[in-house]
């Protein structure tokens, strides 16, 4: 599966509220984003950019990926598939 080209940042924190994912603060163009699973928590930043950067957006998926202890593809498919 082919990474979305012209997915935005406030598209991909919406799509990563399903993972309980909230946004804690925003600095600039970045917003923190704060998951708490099973005792863990993990903070990512989102950059709020109207086209996330193919490299930025693998990053982050990877991260929340290795979080969620799940493969990377099938994050992929969860979030895109179903959007």
């Amino acid at each position: 599966m082919r990474l979305p080209r012209d997915l935005s940042g406030r598209e991909l924190i919406r799509l990563l509220k399903r993972y309980g994912y909230e946004s804690t603060r925003q600095v600039g163009s970045h917003i923190r984003l704060r998951s708490n699973f099973q005792g863990y928590v993990h903070l990512i930043t989102i950059p709020d950019h109207d086209s996330l950067r193919i490299g930025t957006l693998n990053s982050i998926l990877s991260d929340v990926a290795d979080y969620l202890g799940m493969d990377r593809s099938k994050l992929m498919q969860e979030l895109f598939d179903d959007a």
